[in-house]
């Protein structure tokens, strides 16, 4: 018999993967054995490079005085505020720590190895990871131009099917799917599946460019929105995202959250930053903006590219694990796409416009094409 903690682990726990995020700044630094990181551009986990917004950052100085005090376990008034802003009820609201930890507590909820999900092929990683967590099967349903195949994933849905995951727009490939491929998808969903439609990226969109899924969710479908303040809004440093769904499905996520998922500063940070739409208005133009700089300088080089509605671009580079590795070396660090089947990619995010500079002329460089 075995000795140590493996043995006595969960059957199944020891074979999971690992998630890999992007590499932090310093963690490169140290790696490379470079003296300043401050001249570093790290364009590989699509965070919003212009910051805060500042009615967020006025919040958190203002809340950093109460960091004695336990948070409002149910937050209360950041729910209230989505709510309001959504037109849905505040017991139609969950706050998490991250889009994240929303989508475990919908693994929670419903998975078991005697459950299915279904997720196309280059869809977020983590519904997989998920899934593999809690035993499920993963049916895996190829996309279709590097866009979800909203008509394969109803085929590919089985009596075992529990939860459908879409993201929308998606990553790593920053492509939509449209509200007449959702509606159609929607008519053919029985009543035993739950569709979680994730939407970290969707208030990068101009308002009229977004799908609506929120009428299921007042129609009481079996329907979970997950939306995230770590994009648009310049929060991910806080870890707060939310679900919105029908008031049964959020008693049951409540049922298996932690009690003070969310810390005070970011239910602070959260609130004042739903009120302002004039920086998330400001974010979209300048991720516009710098979206077009990255086609034009990515055609010149002649680099093929998925065009993007997000903020990041899935460009094919050849060996994208040994470009990777060489960008680093050039203080520049995007996301290697191995693990997501794309070898020959990888993911930029979308910069300030010097550090946009900086990716494009080292990678003209790394590729010998300056």
């Amino acid at each position: 018999m075995k000795n140590g903690m493996t043995a006595l682990a969960r059957p199944g726990v020891a074979d999971l993967a690992v998630y890999e995020p992007g590499r932090p700044i310093e963690e490169v630094a140290r790696e490379l054995g470079f003296a300043n990181a401050d001249d570093i551009v790290k364009l590989a986990s699509n965070e919003n490079p212009f910051g805060p917004s500042p009615k967020a950052l006025r919040a958190m100085r203002r809340a950093a005085a109460d960091m004695h005090r336990y948070p409002d376990g149910g937050a209360f008034y950041l729910r209230q505020a989505i709510a309001a802003k959504l037109e849905v009820r505040p017991g139609q609201v969950l706050v998490g720590s991250g889009s994240n930890e929303i989508l475990e507590l919908i693994g929670h909820v419903f998975l078991d190895a005697s459950t299915d999900i279904v997720v196309a092929d280059r869809a977020f990683v983590v519904y997989r990871l998920i899934g593999n967590m809690f035993g499920a099967g993963v049916i895996s349903v190829p996309m279709k131009d590097y866009t979800h195949d909203l008509d394969a994933m109803a085929d590919a849905i089985t009596p075992r099917t529990r939860v459908v995951f879409i993201a929308n727009p998606n990553n790593p490939t920053g492509t939509l799917v449209g509200q007449a491929e959702i509606d159609r998808f929607m008519r053919r969903v029985p009543a035993h599946v739950v569709v979680c439609f994730d939407e970290a990226y969707g208030e990068l969109l101009p308002r009229d460019r977004q799908p609506e899924v929120l009428p299921y969710v007042r129609q009481g479908r079996n329907v979970m929105t997950v939306r995230t303040f770590s994009k648009t809004y310049g929060l991910a440093g806080l870890r707060i995202g939310y679900v919105v769904a029908p008031e049964e499905g959020i008693a049951l996520l409540h049922r298996v959250r932690q009690p003070f998922n969310v810390n005070a500063m970011a239910l602070a940070a959260a609130r004042a930053a739903l009120e302002d739409d004039a920086f998330v208005e400001k974010i979209r133009r300048l991720v516009a903006r710098e979206l077009d700089f990255y086609r034009r300088k990515l055609t010149a080089l002649k680099l093929n590219f998925i065009p993007s509605v997000a903020n990041f671009l899935l460009v094919e580079v050849g060996e994208g694990r040994r470009v990777f590795e060489a960008l680093q070396r050039e203080r520049v660090i995007v996301r290697p796409m191995d693990g997501y089947g794309l070898p020959r990619h990888v993911r930029i995010t979308v910069g300030t416009r010097r550090e946009n500079e900086r990716c494009i002329e080292a990678l003209a460089k790394v590729l010998g094409r300056a």
